[in-house]
């Protein structure tokens, strides 16, 4: 039996892991029992998402399928090396405040005393000038899905300011007060693992590893997201993409989006079944670099061959 917090959580419709499983597979994400376990906690616990994995495992679209499932709006800030507090949570328009302090100035009186300025400069700060980034946002327009994408692209001061704000919901500006998530949105932090997350934030949050999806499952998902595509090329598709994964020791191996980019590119040249030549001809949705394209030409006639 588990726990169920009286914290204001962000939908008490969900009724359990089997209900989210449902939702998530309406919008044409199928995952398994542990990952929608996962997101289940994470609503009625009030806690944020760690989602690690290899590119291409469906991290983001998690995330995507959550809100969609959900309901609700889906608020993305997308990690990159340097970014700021600033750029995550808010920034005043400058330009705008500027406009307004002209047009007050052409409008006050010459007389003006100290309690005039003062009412001034108090409403150059005042909430229509203030730009809202995507953790503000989500705080703000709660309930809602606050995606924070891989986040081990970003330094240790950002990453220690977002266990600071995931840890109370709350952020403080100075001008305007408080302003508080309630009910917290639901945050899911992805990561790439190209460098290690600090303790600190990994505590705070739960925690899922998504792997690769095996055959069966594979096939399920390239079924619902490209129906177009016959059933015999799909799986001739997924079999492959599978043994490059396994056997090749690419240094990015494909991941289920390039399976299905590569079905569908398939399927759009009329190819009923996978042969040298159509594979050869449309390997680039499958494979990135060239030392794995080089590498998979070389002994792209075995892999067909089983």
């Amino acid at each position: 039996m588990i726990a169920i917090h009286d914290d204001p959580v962000m939908d008490p419709t969900v009724a359990s892991v089997e209900d989210l499983t449902d939702r998530l597979a309406a919008t044409g994400y199928l995952c398994d029992p542990a990952l929608a376990t996962v997101g289940y906690l994470a609503l009625r616990m009030s806690r944020p998402m760690l989602i690690e994995g290899e590119p291409g495992t469906g991290k983001t679209s998690y995330a995507q399928a959550l809100a969609e499932g959900l309901g609700v709006p889906l608020i993305r800030l997308q990690c990159y090396e340097g970014i700021d507090a600033s750029q995550a949570l808010y920034d005043w328009d400058f330009p705008r405040q500027i406009l307004h302090l002209r047009a007050v100035e052409s409008t006050r009186p010459s007389d003006a005393g100290p309690a005039d300025l003062a009412e001034v400069e108090h409403s150059l700060f005042d909430d229509r000038f203030l730009i809202a980034r995507p953790v503000l946002r989500a705080l703000r327009e709660s309930p809602a899905v606050l995606l924070i994408d891989e986040i081990d692209r970003a330094d240790d001061e950002f990453e220690a300011f977002l266990l600071e704000v995931l840890s109370t919901f709350e952020v403080s500006i100075p001008e305007l007060g408080t302003i508080t998530g309630s009910p917290p949105p639901l945050v899911v932090l992805t990561s790439n693992r190209t460098r290690e997350l600090h303790d600190a934030l990994k505590r705070r949050c739960l925690y899922h590893w998504i792997d690769h999806p095996g055959l069966e499952r594979e096939l399920e998902i390239l079924g619902r997201r490209a129906p177009e595509v016959g059933a015999a090329l799909a799986e001739q598709v997924v079999t492959l993409v599978q043994r490059l994964r396994r056997d090749e020791d690419l240094l990015k191996p494909p991941g289920v989006a390039e399976s299905i980019d590569w079905a569908r590119a398939l399927h759009h040249l009329g190819a009923a079944d996978l042969d040298l030549e159509t594979a050869a001809a449309t390997l680039g949705a499958a494979v990135k670099y060239r030392e794995d394209s080089d590498r998979v030409r070389a002994g792209l006639d075995r892999l067909l061959a089983g």
